[in-house]
């Protein structure tokens, strides 16, 4: 199969799972990095149907991705975020960039976008706190999100989880370690005074993938469910009368990746992307080098 026709439809297929446009106004998603001699020479790209998934595209994954034969790379995290003013092979970054263009390899990143559609990171997470469909209502934390012409809402930012039944903290931690299949969590219990009732179970939950802060700051819930805040939104959370629950900031992304697996893999295997040319013999592959850069100790 020709790279074009690989790559287009990972980028179409992308944009019909997570549609651009609900990417943060700040962040920067999409086709990020791309081999133009292998688009327009098609016949380069042959036998190498290969799409690989990774939360952070690190040097132990491009390893891997090189071994493997990859010809798309889907990073969840931009590996370009801002303006990049000059290329050196001194950068551990950039000198994974410019491998990849060497070895021919395209990067396309979805980052905010798939964590506001519905059906996304952050529904994701949400899911997992519920014991089961019916224990409780998942609805945005932040305004939805339009699509421009038909006014129907395709995400939001954040979600807010409101259970059925209060549960114990003890039990919520329970289920976020389950879920996201984790050892260890750093929790901040609310501090009780005159002013703050104590809290007789949990009921509310506020959810937010990776960095959480500004966004749950000021939000009405028992807990702030995310990834990490800094130490000082931490202390104004929990003077507040609020529990902080903090997983890691890619502890909770990298769950999802199976889930984006098989949809993509379903999007490749449509007739739209049959039509332009896409084998159904594509590979998409969860990287197995791909971790939190932080270990406990």
């Amino acid at each position: 199969m020709s790279g074009n026709a690989l790559l287009k439809s990972v980028c179409r297929a992308m944009e019909r799972i997570a549609p651009l446009r609900l990417a943060e106004k700040w962040d920067n998603v999409g086709l990020l990095l791309w081999d133009l001699s292998r688009i327009e020479s098609p016949t380069q790209c042959s036998g190498r149907d290969r799409v690989l998934l990774t939360i952070d595209l690190t040097t132990s994954v491009l390893s891997e991705a090189i071994a493997k034969e990859t010809s798309v790379i889907v990073a969840y995290h931009p590996t370009i975020f801002k303006g990049l003013q000059s290329l050196t092979l001194a950068n551990p970054l950039q000198k994974s960039l410019l491998t990849c263009a060497a070895e021919g390899i395209s990067v396309y990143s979805p980052h905010t976008s798939l964590d506001s559609v519905w059906g996304g990171i952050n529904d994701w997470l949400a899911q997992g706190l519920l014991a089961n469909p019916q224990d409780g209502d998942i609805e945005p934390l932040v305004g939805q999100k339009l699509h421009p012409t038909t006014g129907e809402a395709e995400g939001a930012e954040g979600r807010l989880v409101t259970l059925s039944q209060p549960i114990d903290i003890r039990e919520l931690e329970r289920r976020i370690k389950s879920h996201l299949k984790l050892a260890h969590l750093q929790v901040g219990y609310a501090e009780q005074s005159e002013d703050v009732a104590p809290l007789r179970g949990v009921r509310s939950i506020a959810i937010c993938a990776g960095s959480g802060g500004s966004m749950l700051l000021g939000k009405q819930a028992d807990v702030y469910f995310t990834g990490e805040m800094s130490h000082h939104e931490v202390l104004a959370a929990v003077a507040a009368g609020r529990n902080v629950i903090l997983c890691g900031h890619t502890n909770t992304e990298r769950g999802y990746l199976t889930i984006l697996a098989e949809r993509l893999k379903k999007e490749l295997g449509s007739q739209e992307s049959k039509d332009e040319g896409v084998s159904s013999d594509v590979e998409v592959l969860v990287s197995q080098k791909d971790q939190h850069p932080l270990q406990i100790v």
